[in-house]
């Protein structure tokens, strides 16, 4: 073990040593702008990409810009958006970021060719907002659909048999319903309205509007460039080769030389400034556990959705790591098998009693992924953030009549009164269907209580907000589910005020599931090959 933990911090030290003299030679002297292109939705865990100025991860996207907030040889950020780089919630994460740079008088400059709703309300944080005059913004407001099966289910001869519990918990009903039931229509109208109010305070702040003024201008729906300008969305018409002007203007004015702005990728920047401020690693530094959730839980392991033999053993030994000082658990997930869920619940719980852990919701974090949440000291969630969902459901498709159809013939012999109560050639028996809610209610009971221990909530105050109910993370901070609203980096501030660590105080982030220790050093190799 003490091999692998030198060469760890002997790889640290070259890497460092390596960005020092790098950035000495390579980063401009007079201050410049970090010029970052998100062209697609950035992915939880970092990936490869083909551009120097693109992110690999959103947590990186972050790390960048609050770098750059922090960093004085830093005029200012130039964003080139293409699509909507994130979620609803990763949106106000990044904007969050963007405000933080202007209000530490750095510029910050979007040039996009359209825009969406979505990419508006990122853009909106900016100091200006250019498109080229054939651009188009496609303000149409928001509509949530839902996909109904039991017409055609029938149609071929399939029968839907589910069980809730939770008058609220509706993930059955596409497979039961034609529309909506009201139950389900009354959170999605809620849910919707709230993301809503997000987007237009959102827009009416960055954009300096009422907030009536932005909802007529969302009734008016697509604009073109010029249309946008005229309705305060859009700053001017600028094409790509033009915004070098632009730039000078924001600018501050160098202390010698010609007035120019230079720009540096935003990756070729990650590589040489971030860490670098941190010094070279000494031994003894702390750690901080970045860890990844993502996807529908299981209970198997691999790298598809959240596996609970996987994760459980990533949990369990960042709490025998001493080196390990807290974790902050990224949850994306909608949930999943009841019992995986309480297992890595477990595994949470035990880890907290360690040292402290800090859970940041990402858009969803519903059923089994507020489970393994709840068991966090605290939680942080956008205002987008769908969270809660505290129900159970369950079920079985009845296949019969479409076997009987096709001319399959089925038959067997059983010992036991429910042998066939996973049988897909026949629905629940009345007995069967009274087992399976007993069951299915005692799991709603432990979910209950799990959520009342770790929130410090009344069970009664539970029960309010369960039912299968799914809310906003504004709501749910009302509702206690949540302490806070904000994403990746305030979680990982309160994670290290938790762990104890000073402002300033060498910490290094551990990104997991991760791939090899040496990966960093590597990316920094690849990019000096160019």
């Amino acid at each position: 073990m003490r091999i692998p933990a030198m060469l760890r911090r002997a790889a640290a030290r070259s890497a460092d040593g390596v960005r020092r003299a790098v950035a000495r030679r390579t980063l401009p002297r007079d201050p410049f702008f970090v010029a970052m292109h998100l062209d697609a939705p950035l992915p939880e865990l970092p990936v490869p990409t083909r551009s120097r100025e693109t992110p690999g991860s959103l947590l990186e996207a972050l790390l960048i810009l609050d770098a750059a907030a922090r960093d004085p040889g830093v005029a200012g950020l130039l964003l080139r958006l293409e699509n909507a780089p994130a979620g609803w919630s990763g949106i106000l994460s990044l904007r969050r970021a963007l405000r933080v740079l202007r209000e530490r008088g750095k510029p910050v400059v979007v040039h996009a060719a359209s825009l969406d709703t979505a990419s508006l309300l990122l853009a909106s944080a900016a100091s200006r907002v250019f498109m080229p005059e054939t651009g188009t913004l496609q303000l149409l407001g928001l509509r949530s659909e839902g996909v109904y099966l039991r017409e055609l289910l029938t149609r071929i001869g399939v029968r839907a048999d589910v069980v809730h519990v939770g008058s609220h918990k509706t993930a059955g009903e596409m497979f039961t319903r034609d529309g909506m039931s009201p139950e389900q229509r009354e959170q999605q109208e809620a849910l919707l309205e709230d993301l809503f109010e997000a987007i237009v305070d959102g827009l009416a702040e960055g954009r300096g509007l009422a907030p009536s003024d932005v909802r007529a201008r969302v009734d008016r729906g697509l604009y073109t460039a010029r249309a946008a300008i005229e309705a305060g969305l859009v700053d001017a018409c600028l094409y790509a080769d033009e915004l070098d002007r632009a730039l000078v203007e924001l600018a501050p004015a160098p202390a010698a030389g010609p007035r120019a702005v230079s720009r540096v990728e935003a990756r070729t920047y990650a590589a040489l400034r971030p860490r670098a401020s941190q010094g070279p690693r000494r031994h003894g530094d702390a750690d901080i556990a970045y860890l990844v959730a993502e996807g529908t839980i299981h209970r198997g392991s691999g790298p598809r959705g959240v596996g609970a033999a996987s994760l459980a053993a990533i949990l369990d030994a960042l709490r025998e790591t001493p080196a390990v000082r807290g974790v902050a658990l990224r949850i994306e997930s909608p949930g999943g098998d009841a019992l995986a869920s309480d297992l890595l619940w477990r595994s949470v719980e035990r880890l907290t009693r360690e040292k402290p852990v800090v859970a940041s919701l990402g858009d969803v974090a519903a059923s089994g992924g507020y489970y393994l949440a709840c068991a966090a000291d605290a939680i942080f969630a956008e205002a987008t953030t769908l969270t809660g969902s505290i129900g159970v459901v369950g079920g079985k498709l009845d296949v019969s009549e479409l076997y009987r159809r096709l001319g399959v013939g089925r038959d067997a012999v059983e010992r036991g009164a429910r042998a066939g109560m996973l049988s897909e050639t026949r629905p629940f028996s009345a007995d069967e269907r009274s087992a399976l809610r007993s069951g299915m209610s005692a799991l709603y009971a432990s979910f209950v209580d799990r959520v009342a221990r770790g929130r410090h909530l009344a069970t009664d105050a539970v029960l309010r907000a369960a039912e299968g109910r799914v809310w906003s993370g504004t709501r749910a901070q009302q509702l206690g589910l949540v302490d806070s609203l904000g994403g990746p980096l305030e979680a990982l501030r309160e994670l290290r005020r938790r762990a104890g660590l000073r402002v300033g105080e060498p910490g290094w982030l551990r990104v997991l599931p991760r791939t090899t220790p040496l990966a960093g050093l590597r990316g920094l190799l690849r990019w000096l090959r160019g």
